[in-house]
């Protein structure tokens, strides 16, 4: 793997952290701005729907900028925007600050994961944007934890400002490692948005929503699930982050390396698994040690499948890959808002701290659901190409043998 993916991992790890760190902080947060964890809770949703809405925006006008260049403007784009949640004397300028920082994110890992897959072979795409990726999931084994520890001991602010440090660590990595690439040349707008009239794509698309807010519903609110049902003390919040850290390091490197390989069977092993482990959280919640091997295995689970459905949409979207690979890093997102939203709407109803699980596994089956969908007309679409490719060949040997000599 060439070394210039280090930095875009650099660049994810810096990412990965302030996406995840606030589950890990909501308590203090809301206590310190005078809020319930429900309304906290916007702070993951915010986020999520700034990536959403900043993906597709920050990709397109990044159409005319070199791609290395690109990368660095989003990555003192998501130093801003921690520096101002650091600082924020009020919700809503932290609010604001988690959006800045957001429309870094869909486009970064968009634009990453083209230039990932463009410095290997065609057959190791996926391993290489898994790699990219890994950063990520580093986070949550090192970042997160390490910025919980940080934030429950010298207060959240200083988390933030860590990882705005981060990001000016990746900035430079971003700098000195990727290698120069000129503008994408022929770009136009209009030939990035043909690849949405691709069902496949559409589709790939909706089971990112879907599988990945299943995740997200228990893991937005996995510090008072843990501490007021599992009755865990605050301090091991930071070890249960590790452990759902370790989980998504182990899933991403399983779907990078099967991806290239059995991408649909993939998807539908984990994203079924998934479905039914989440369900099963409702119940392991109440005892200290289940709980823990099930926030293991959600996060391998759920990451499992992040590999796979991004190289589905570059695969399905190869003729214009950069803003489909960006609008599907807001597809993850979209998720995250949906199901961080779902879940607060559960717990303010009064349903309890596990509730949120019920809707993770109905969003997860879901997601099974479409991909079964996608693979069945997949299969269809080459048995058609097949036949017509068959009786084709027929009608030439015909017309040639017919043929004046």
């Amino acid at each position: 793997m060439p070394l210039a993916l280090l930095a875009l991992a650099i660049g994810a790890f810096g990412i990965g952290t302030t996406e995840f760190v606030i589950m890990g902080l909501l308590p203090e947060v809301a206590a310190d701005y005078g809020v319930t964890i429900p309304t906290a809770g916007l702070l993951v949703t915010g986020y999520a729907l700034g990536v959403v809405l900043g993906a597709p925006l920050m990709t397109v006008l990044g159409t005319r900028i070199p791609r290395k260049r690109m990368l660095m403007v989003l990555m003192g784009l998501f130093v801003v925007g921690n520096v101002l949640s650091a600082l924020a004397p009020s919700f809503g300028l932290m609010l604001t600050g988690r959006v800045v920082a957001s429309f870094a994110h869909g486009a970064f890992f968009g634009i990453g994961s083209v230039v990932a897959a463009g410095l290997v072979a065609p057959e190791r795409k996926a391993g290489a944007i898994a790699m990219m990726f890994t950063g990520l999931t580093v986070a949550n084994v090192v970042g997160v934890p390490v910025g919980t520890f940080l934030g429950q001991s010298a207060g959240w602010r200083a988390t933030f400002i860590v990882v705005a440090g981060l990001g000016v660590l990746g900035l430079a990595g971003i700098a000195k490692l990727v290698p120069e690439q000129p503008r994408p040349e022929g770009v136009r707008i209009r030939h990035e948005l043909a690849a949405f009239r691709n069902a496949q794509v559409l589709l790939a698309m909706a089971m990112t929503v879907l599988g990945f807010g299943g995740v997200f519903a228990a893991i937005t609110y996995i510090t008072p699930m843990m501490t007021e049902t599992a009755g865990f003390a605050d301090s091991s919040v930071t070890w249960l982050l590790v452990l759902f850290g370790l989980g998504m390091v182990a899933g991403n490197l399983i779907g990078g390396r099967f991806a290239d390989r059995r991408l649909m069977p993939l998807l539908y092993v984990s994203l079924g698994s998934l479905a039914v482990v989440l369900a099963l959280f409702t119940l392991t919640a109440h005892n200290k040690v289940t709980a823990a091997v099930t926030l293991t295995l959600i996060g391998a689970l759920g990451f499992a499948t992040v590999p796979p459905l991004q190289k589905r949409v570059l695969d399905q979207a190869s003729a214009a890959p950069t803003l489909a690979s960006a609008v599907n890093i807001g597809a993850f997102n979209l998720g995250n808002a949906l199901a961080a939203w779902l879940g607060g709407i559960v717990i303010a109803a009064g349903l309890g701290y596990t509730a949120p699980n019920w809707v993770g596994a109905a969003l997860a089956g879901s997601a099974l659901i479409l991909a079964v969908v996608s693979g069945a007309l997949e299969r269809r679409t080459s048995a058609a190409g097949q036949t017509v490719a068959g009786t084709a060949a027929p009608r030439q040997a015909q017309r040639a043998t017919t043929a004046p000599h």
